[in-house]
């Protein structure tokens, strides 16, 4: 997939990509493939961070009943 220039984006988009490179940076640190596989994985605040901004990626910032 090609990815789009920043400014195609829109501000959640572009937030959720900061998000993956956090994530991907804290798991090369912690040697994992996965947050599942950290000890840390239910109280973590940056994958908390990484959800909200998936969410908000995919509803452009609307609130509304969402659940896992």
């Amino acid at each position: 997939m090609q990815e789009t220039s920043n400014s195609k984006k829109d501000k959640f988009e572009i937030y959720l990509d900061e998000m993956i490179k956090k994530v991907h940076i804290c798991q090369e640190d912690k040697q994992l493939t996965s947050c599942s596989k950290c000890e840390s994985f239910f109280g973590c605040e940056l994958r908390d961070e990484y959800v909200k901004a998936v969410y908000n990626s995919m509803s452009k910032g609307d609130t509304g009943g969402f659940e896992f």
